[in-house]
């Protein structure tokens, strides 16, 4: 089985043969999907934990083709770089490709995730919810881009009970401080937390 497709940034997205050239992409997305649930999961994934994997898991029973969506934050400095976090959701989604017929890939989602949902011809957007804390963001970003995007839908899932407490920024704070992440993250981003924190620390030591 073939594994997951990483697609990364276009350099030429600002340039008239950038927009013409995703104009197209969108266009040949949409026939080549056509009558398939395609869905685009979007998130930072900073890094991957298995709160999102539970999600990406479930979302292969409601969509075809199940596209997740790696942005950055824009008041936030990641961890990882966006390489990083592309190798880590590229190794982590291999073993689900398939699942429930389900094929996965992951993108670069370097634009507004309206314009990119219509791009890459989806119909809707997963969201994973944790706590009630969750809704109320949610539901307002369900609300703008349903205006931005009438065509598109968000499709809410709860994440699974042992998974509800699970967030990047905890999972981040844990290993920060010399804590085990083992039941929050797979072996291979436990194992890279470590190793980047380990990292951050021999630097701050060198740089007194």
């Amino acid at each position: 089985m073939a594994g997951p497709k990483v697609v990364r940034a276009e350099t030429s997205r600002g340039t008239r043969a950038g927009r013409a050239e995703r104009a197209f992409g969108a266009t040949r997305a949409a026939g080549s999907r056509r009558g398939k649930r395609v869905a685009v999961y979007p998130g930072t994934f900073d890094p991957i934990t298995n709160g999102h994997m539970d999600i990406i898991s479930r979302a292969t029973k409601v969509a075809d083709h199940l596209i997740i969506g790696l942005s950055e934050h824009s008041s936030k400095t990641p961890l990882f770089s966006r390489d990083e976090r592309l190798e880590m959701i590229a190794a982590e989604i291999e073993p689900l490709n398939g699942l429930n017929g389900t094929t996965i890939e992951v993108r670069i989602l370097d634009r507004l995730l309206m314009t990119f949902v219509q791009d890459v011809g989806a119909s809707f957007v997963i969201r994973g919810l944790r706590a009630v804390s969750d809704f109320d963001y949610e539901l307002q970003m369900a609300g703008i881009n349903a205006r931005l995007n009438p065509e598109a839908e968000t499709i809410f899932l709860m994440a699974s009970e042992h998974n509800l407490f699970i967030a990047s920024s905890l999972v981040r704070e844990i290993a920060a401080l010399g804590g085990d992440v083992s039941s929050f993250v797979s072996p291979r981003v436990a194992k890279r937390l470590i190793a980047r924190f380990t990292e951050n620390r021999n630097r701050a030591l060198t740089a007194r």
